[in-house]
C-alpha cells in the first residue's frame, strides 16, 4: 500500500501502467465494471418503460417514458453532491466509492426482479444515491495519483476514460439481447453481475494500490458542522415535502409535474453551490479565481451533454422507430446502438492520448478544447436533419444515419470528457476537491433536466426543427466560448 504523505518524486516515477501509476489500473476496472453495469441497465430501460405489458413492458406512454429516462440520468448526477460531500466530510474517498457501489447492485437487482412500477422506482432510488457516491470520488482518486503539474495527468484522464467506455460497449451488445430477446429481467440481472465483479476488483486493487490517504475525509464534519448540516438536511426535506402535498392538494402532483420540480432542482443547484464555494472562507483568492473561470467551461459542458445524453432517449427512439434494422436477413436489437458512443471512443482516444502527449505544452489549452467540441457537437444533430428531411419522419432510414451522428459526437466528447474531468481536479480549491469533482458532474446533471422538458418536443411531426435547433444551440455557445478563452486562461492563474 502506498503510504500517506507519498512525495511528489515517489508519484511520478509510479509508471507500472502503461507508464502510468499503478492504481489507474484497480480505478480503471472498478469504473469499467460501474459502467457496464449502468449502461446495460440503460440500453434497455427506455423499452422496458414504454412497450407494452404484453410485451414485458411497463406500458408507459412514449413521451412520459423519454422524460423519465432524462430525469433519472440528471438525478444519478445531481447525488454526485451528496457524494463529494460525504468524501470529504465524513467516510473518505476509498468507503465512499465502495457504499455507492453496493447501492448500485441492490438497484440492478431490484430491477431484475418482475415486481413492475415499484422495482423501477425502487432502483432508480438506489442506483441514483449509488452512483452519486461513486462517481465523483473514483474519479477524484484518479486526480490524486498525479502531481499538479505531472503532464501524464490528461492522458491518464483519456485512458481512464476508455475504461468507462470498453464497459459500456460491452453492456448493451450483451444486456440488449438478453434483455430484448429473452427477459427484460434476466438483462437487468446481467447489469447487477457487472457491478459486483466491479466492487470485488475495487476491494482487492484498492488495499494493494491506493494511497491511505483516500480512506480519511480531507475536510472533517466538526460536531457543530454536523449539528447545522442536519438542521439544513431537515428543512429541505420539509420543504420538498411541503411542496409535493401543495401539489398533491391542487390536484397537480402527477409524473410529469414531479419530473419538472427535480428539473428545477437539478438546474439551481449548482448555482446554489457555486456561490457557497465562492464565498467560503477556506479558498484562497487564487483558488477563487480559478473557480470564477470554471463557470464558463460548466455552461459549455452542460450544454454539450444535453446533446450526448439524448444518444439513450432521443436516438435510441429514433433506433427503434425510424431504422430499417435488418440488414442482409440479420436483425439489429434497437439497444445495440447504444454501444457506438463507447465504440467511437475507444477507437478515438489512443489517437488523442497520442496528440496530446506529443503536442505537450504546445496542446491548446482546456478552453479551446471545450470551444471545439461544442461546434462538433452541433453538427452531430444537424447530420440528423438530413435523413429526416430526404425521406420524411415515417420512412425507414439505413442504420449509417445513426453511425454518422454517433461517430461525430465523439470526436467532441474527447475534446471535453476527460478534459473537463482533468480540469476540473486542477482547478479545484483543496478544501473542495471531491465536491468541485461533483460541479463537473452537475454539469451533466443539468443538461439532463434541461432534456427532460425538451425531449416532450421530439415528435415524428417536429424533428427536423428539433434536430436543428438543438444542434445550432450548442455551435453557438461553441462560438461564444471561443471570445472568452482569453480571458478564461488568465483567471485560471497557470492552470492549462
Amino acid at each position: 500500500m502506498q503510504q500517506q504523505g507519498q512525495s511528489d518524486q515517489e508519484r511520478r516515477a509510479d509508471k507500472s501502467f502503461f507508464g502510468q501509476p499503478r492504481g489507474l489500473s484497480t480505478l480503471f476496472f472498478t469504473e469499467m465494471w460501474e459502467r457496464f453495469s449502468y449502461y446495460g441497465m440503460r440500453a434497455i430501460l427506455i423499452f422496458y418503460m414504454y412497450f407494452s405489458v404484453t410485451k414485458g413492458g411497463l406500458g408507459f406512454s412514449q413521451s412520459t417514458a423519454a422524460s423519465i429516462m432524462a430525469i433519472y440520468g440528471s438525478m444519478v448526477y445531481l447525488t454526485s453532491v451528496i457524494g463529494g460531500f460525504v468524501s470529504d466530510r465524513i467516510w473518505g474517498s476509498r468507503k465512499t466509492v465502495f457504499y455507492g457501489g453496493v447501492l448500485i447492485m441492490f438497484g440492478h437487482i431490484a430491477l431484475s426482479m418482475p415486481l413492475g412500477k415499484i422495482a423501477l422506482f425502487a432502483s432508480i432510488v438506489l442506483i441514483t444515491l449509488g452512483t452519486g457516491l461513486l462517481k465523483p470520488n473514483i474519479s477524484e482518486m484518479v486526480g490524486g495519483l498525479y502531481t499538479e503539474y505531472d503532464n501524464r495527468r490528461d492522458s491518464g484522464f483519456t485512458i481512464f476514460v476508455f475504461g468507462i467506455n470498453f464497459g459500456s460497449f460491452i453492456s448493451p451488445l450483451l444486456v440488449s439481447w438478453l434483455g430484448m430477446s429473452v427477459n427484460f429481467h434476466l438483462g437487468f440481472s446481467l447489469a447487477a453481475i457487472g457491478m459486483f465483479f466491479g466492487l470485488l476488483q475495487y476491494i482487492l486493487g484498492g488495499k494493494k494500490h491506493l494511497p491511505s490517504t483516500s480512506l480519511y475525509p480531507s475536510d472533517p464534519l466538526e460536531p457543530d458542522d454536523a449539528k447545522k448540516l442536519s438542521i439544513r438536511v431537515g428543512l429541505g426535506v420539509v420543504v420538498f415535502g411541503l411542496i409535493l402535498l401543495l401539489l398533491h392538494v391542487m390536484g397537480s402532483l402527477n409524473i410529469d409535474t414531479f419530473i419538472t420540480l427535480l428539473s428545477i432542482i437539478a438546474i439551481a443547484t449548482p448555482v446554489i453551490y457555486f456561490v457557497i464555494i465562492l464565498s467560503s472562507k477556506k479558498i484562497s483568492s487564487t483558488d477563487r479565481s480559478r473557480v470564477i473561470a470554471y463557470i464558463p467551461l460548466f455552461i459549455a459542458a452542460a450544454v454539450f451533454w444535453a446533446i450526448e445524453e439524448q444518444g439513450s432517449v432521443v436516438l435510441a427512439l429514433f433506433a427503434q422507430n425510424q431504422t430499417d434494422n435488418n440488414v442482409l436477413g440479420f436483425t439489429i436489437k434497437a439497444g445495440w446502438y447504444q454501444s457506438l458512443n463507447p465504440l467511437f471512443i475507444m477507437i478515438y482516444t489512443p489517437l488523442f492520448a497520442w496528440l496530446w502527449m506529443k503536442l505537450g505544452k504546445r496542446q491548446p489549452s482546456s478552453p479551446g478544447k471545450f470551444s471545439t467540441g461544442m461546434v462538433i457537437a452541433g453538427l452531430s444533430y444537424l447530420f440528423m436533419v438530413i435523413p429526416v428531411s430526404l425521406f420524411g419522419s415515417s420512412a425507414l432510414v439505413s442504420p449509417l444515419w445513426l453511425l454518422g451522428s454517433w461517430a461525430i459526437i465523439e470526436v467532441a466528447e474527447l475534446l471535453i470528457s476527460p478534459i473537463g474531468l482533468s480540469v476540473t481536479t486542477k482547478l479545484a480549491p483543496k478544501a473542495f476537491e471531491s465536491q468541485m469533482m461533483s460541479m463537473w458532474f452537475l454539469a451533466d446533471s443539468a443538461g439532463q433536466a434541461v432534456n427532460s422538458q425538451i425531449v416532450k418536443f421530439y415528435t415524428p411531426d417536429n424533428e427536423v426543427n428539433y434536430f436543428m435547433i438543438v444542434g445550432l444551440v450548442a455551435i453557438v455557445a461553441g462560438i461564444l466560448l471561443a471570445f472568452l478563452i482569453k480571458p478564461i486562461k488568465k483567471l485560471m492563474e497557470g492552470v492549462n
